[in-house]
């Protein structure tokens, strides 16, 4: 294998990875936007109450976006585990 095609095979596995984490952290925004919206378990009115709204959502948005991320990554390298344990 040359160089050059080494170089693109990593580029491409990274923007596959990345493109798995974005996807990720928006699924994982939506999600917890519907909980805020959809108000299940209270979490919509105890936002909109609390004395920092914003602060208050980040609180919530923030934990799932980060497992939304790890997630996506973990999606994202599956085809790779496959690929290296043959």
């Amino acid at each position: 294998m040359i160089p050059e095609d080494t170089g693109r095979g990593r580029r491409r596995t990274l923007r596959h990875l990345v493109m798995s984490a974005l996807s990720g952290t928006l699924a994982g925004t939506v999600a917890a936007g519907a909980l805020m919206l959809l108000d299940i378990g209270s979490i919509g009115t105890l936002v909109e109450r609390s004395t920092d709204p914003l602060l208050a959502a980040a609180t919530v948005f923030a934990p799932f976006a980060l497992i939304g991320t790890a997630a996506g990554t973990a999606i994202g390298l599956a085809p790779y585990f496959r690929k290296f344990r043959r």
